[in-house]
This record gives C-alpha cells, sequence and structure tokens, in this order.
C-alpha cells in the first residue's frame, strides 16, 4: 500500500537487492510476480455494490482472485488525511467513518494504478498496480526471506562460512549502524555471533554493546546481570554446576529473544601453585533447528508429538515468585500454517508435570528422549572456552545453551533482548524503511 507514492513496490521488491547482492543472496523463485504495472496488458477495473472487479483480455489461471473488497480497499487507504505520515497510523475510525457498504462512484484507471472516488464522503484514493497485483495474487505479505544456517560442532554446514562468526567492538565506533546490521544479520542466519575486543575491566562496555541492538529486558532476575556463582537467585546458572543444552526463560509467555554472556574474569585462589590447571566452564552451543529438522528426518512421529504436546513450565524458586506462561507450550512450535520451526522451547529443569489423558505418556517419554539424544551428539555440540574480552550473543529462540562443571569463581555479565525488539533491529539495519512498512503493515 502507498504510504508515500514512491515508496510502493510489489512482493517482488521487497528485498533490498544491493543489501542482499552483497551476501550473495538468491530472491526465492516462488516471490517474483508478473508486475501489472509493467505488463503490457493491465486487467479493465469495475466496480459492483461489494468489490472492484478486475478482468484480463487474456485467461490468467496465476491469480488468486479476481476482485478487491470495497471496504477492504477504503480501510486501507494510505493517502496524506487517512494516515499520519510521521506515525504511519490511521487517522480515522474504520467503524465509525466507513459505511459498511462503502462503493465506489468513480474509477480512473492510469498508467501508475487506479484512482478511486468513494460516494457519499467523494474521497479520493490512489492504489499502485504493485498493491493492487500482491493482493490479486497473494492474501498476505510474508516474513523477509532468510537462508538459516545450520551449525555443528565443526561449525556450518558451508565451510566457505567464516566461523565462528564474528565481528570487532571497534567496528561499531566506526558505523555503528553497519555493525548493527552485520551482527543481527549473523545471529539471524547462523543463530549466534561474538564481538571480539571488548573492554572488561568492567562491564559498562558489555551493556552499551547489548544497549545498541535494543533496551536489556528486565526480569524477575533483574535487567542486565553481573554475577558470581553464589546462588544469589535461586536457579541453577548461579552455580558451577555442569548444565545441559537448554533454552532460557521458558516459563514466558513471550521467551527472551537474544542472550548474552562476558567472562569477565575466572579464577581459582587454590590454584595458584598450579597455574597450568584447567579451571573447566567451557561453553555449549546446540543449533536447535538443526536438531529439529534432523529429529523430523529420522523420526517424524517424534517430532509432530513434541510440536503437539502442550507442556507446562515454571520459574518458582525464589520467594514470591511463581512465573508460568500464558499457557501450555509444546517444545518444538512451527509458525502457523507451515513446517518451518518458530521456537525451541527446552529445559527439563522448568517442566512442569506432563498432562494425563492427552498424549500417550509412552509416547511422549519416547520422543522427548530421542530429541535429548539428539541434542547430546558429539556433532551436534559446539564447545568453546568463554573469554575476556569476547561477548557472546545468541538466538534464545532457536540455539541451546550450557557448560561444562567448573572450579573457582566466575564473574559474568550480560542480558536479555525481547525477541520483537531485536527484530526490529535487525530490520531496520539491513533493509531501507519503505520496504520494512511493505512488509510490517501489507
Amino acid at each position: 500500500m502507498n504510504f508515500k507514492s514512491s515508496m510502493i513496490r510489489c512482493s517482488r521488491h521487497l528485498t533490498s537487492r544491493n543489501y542482499m547482492a552483497r551476501r550473495g543472496w538468491q530472491r526465492p523463485s516462488q516471490l517474483r510476480f508478473r508486475t501489472l504495472a509493467t505488463a503490457t496488458t493491465k486487467p479493465r477495473a469495475q466496480f459492483t455494490s461489494d468489490c472492484v472487479k478486475f478482468e484480463w483480455p487474456e485467461s490468467n489461471d496465476k491469480v488468486q482472485r479476481t476482485n478487491l473488497p470495497n471496504l477492504w480497499l477504503r480501510d486501507n487507504c494510505r493517502c496524506n488525511s487517512c494516515v499520519n505520515q510521521d506515525t504511519m497510523q490511521r487517522n480515522f475510525n474504520t467503524f465509525d467513518d466507513i459505511p459498511i457498504d462503502v462503493q465506489p462512484s468513480r474509477i480512473t484507471e492510469i498508467q501508475t494504478g487506479l484512482e478511486i472516488e468513494w460516494s457519499r464522503d467523494h474521497h479520493k484514493s490512489f492504489y499502485p498496480w504493485d498493491f493492487l497485483e500482491f493482493y490479486l495474487y497473494n492474501s498476505e505479505r510474508d516474513e523477509e526471506p532468510i537462508e538459516i544456517e545450520y551449525f555443528g560442532a565443526q561449525g556450518p554446514q558451508d565451510t566457505q562460512s567464516d566461523w565462528p562468526p564474528s565481528l570487532k567492538y571497534d567496528d561499531f565506533s566506526t558505523d555503528e549502524t553497519k555493525s548493527v546490521g552485520r551482527l543481527t544479520d549473523l545471529i539471524r542466519r547462523r543463530g549466534f555471533a561474538f564481538v571480539t575486543e571488548v573492554p572488561f575491566d568492567t562491564a559498562e562496555p558489555t551493556q552499551k554493546l547489548l544497549e545498541k541492538i535494543a533496551f536489556i529486558r528486565q526480569t524477575h532476575y533483574g535487567g542486565f546481570y553481573d554475577f558470581i556463582p553464589d546462588l544469589s537467585l535461586a536457579d541453577t546458572a548461579y552455580t558451577n554446576l555442569a548444565l545441559g543444552a537448554h533454552t532460557d526463560t521458558t516459563y514466558f509467555t513471550d521467551p527472551a529473544g537474544l542472550q548474552a554472556f562476558h567472562l569477565l574474569s575466572h579464577h581459582d585462589p587454590t590454584s595458584k601453585n598450579n597455574p597450568e590447571k584447567s579451571l573447566g566452564g567451557k561453553s555449549l552451543l546446540v543449533d536447535g533447528f538443526h536438531a529439529a529438522k534432523i529429529l523430523k528426518e529420522e523420526d517424524s512421529k517424534s517430532f509432530a508429538i513434541l510440536t503437539e504436546t502442550n507442556l507446562p513450565w515454571h520459574a518458582s524458586g525464589n520467594k514470591g515468585i511463581t512465573i508460568s506462561p500464558d499457557k501450555p507450550y509444546p517444545v518444538l512450535e512451527l509458525k502457523p500454517g507451515t513446517d518451518k520451526m518458530h521456537r525451541v522451547r527446552w529445559n527439563n529443569d522448568d517442566r512442569g508435570v506432563l498432562p494425563l489423558g492427552k498424549t500417550s505418556l509412552t509416547q511422549w517419554y519416547d520422543a522427548a528422549r530421542q530429541w535429548h539424544r539428539i541434542l547430546k551428539r558429539e556433532s551436534l555440540e559446539y564447545w568453546f572456552q568463554l573469554e575476556p574480552g569476547k561477548v557472546l550473543i545468541f538466538d534464545n529462540w532457536r540455539v541451546l545453551h550450557g557448560r561444562s562443571a567448573f572450579t573457582g569463581v566466575r564473574r559474568i555479565c550480560g542480558g536479555y533482548i525481547n525477541r520483537d525488539d531485536f527484530i526490529s533491529r535487525w530490520r531496520n539495519t539491513n533493509y531501507p524503511r519503505d520496504e520494512i512498512l511493505n512488509r510490517v503493515i501489507g
């Protein structure tokens, strides 16, 4: 829809060509549509009491529909009087200002689109051909096309990719927008990224780095965290115990989108006479989307069970705190109407009681056990040592994390960032504003 007349593009223009070309990205074939505005013959448009009909001189079996409802068209007028061009919000009340039987009094076809004058109030709307074409061929806008790159113990399947995905802290001083765009795009495609050469005398540079993406999320643990393992908060993360691969905040309706860790220091006063002694505490990442793909390929029944069985999740370790999501959620969530992964929600420690009577208990436990075995495969476990100056940021909806046990005292800082804020920042540092608006508004 036309936010400002020059901003409208059809779906095939929705990806920044310059940006994607720099990454060797190729547009999926399903996004290529014939453009009415450049076709040799455009359809004839005529209105009826309830819709605008489009007729082609020749048969066209590729369109999903040949008419667009009057009420829908009037509701989606994006002229300056109908939409505040600063906020992109409607200036009218659909249900008070537009009669349910609204209809055109005149339609004018021009080279760039349709001009419609509406009866009663004589309001004039303009609809570019690209906008009309999109909704004649499609029902809704899709998400931005992202090519997910799975990783395992040895890195990505594409051995030509740099491993591990990293950029330098000083890059953000040189060009913050470009660097944040690169960082967020690495996380979107590859699941995580490191920022190296970060000052670590204090936690402040890490906090400021995260805030370049978005504000740090407040939870019952606080906001930006800076802690040693003293169980000051009742969670096994605040111990020196080993932790298996899991996602954080399974007990929130909206689990944290991003999570970050920066090891500021690690020492053991008891090992002064043996400085070469390993203190342990290696970190673990597992690509949950990759693991889910393997489960589906090897045991489709178990995959289906983990996508269909809703479970309770909770955080109840701190006095006065008992958090659970708005409803039970499955371990593996799919994007609505597709078989594509949307989110992994897995922390066996935070899982509540498996409901009786809805799913065969044996089948669910068998499916979860198979999932657990895949997560523990050596080929999927990426182990590394956190170190001062190297910040890890990862997608908590996709990547599971864990650690080995350790001795001594570790000081860790980091934080959570909301998923929606992360995606917004990714969009606005990787795509032109007009393309973003077309994508998110329609």
